[in-house]
């Protein structure tokens, strides 16, 4: 699983994001890095996947 959530990571990030953390503060700051720029948004997911952050 924790493969599919890095590539959903790399292509799609809050959706990767959704997945790790649900809908929580992270989501939403995943949403905007995706939207000012592709790259802040991955780094973002992959940071959350790599950490295995959780809902808090």
């Amino acid at each position: 699983m924790k493969l599919v959530k890095i590539l959903l990571a790399i292509f799609i990030p809050p959706v990767a994001a959704f997945l790790q953390v649900g809908v929580s503060t992270h989501l939403w700051i995943n949403i905007v890095l995706t939207l000012l720029g592709g790259l802040p948004g991955i780094l973002h997911a992959l940071w959350l996947v790599a950490t295995d952050q959780q809902a808090s």
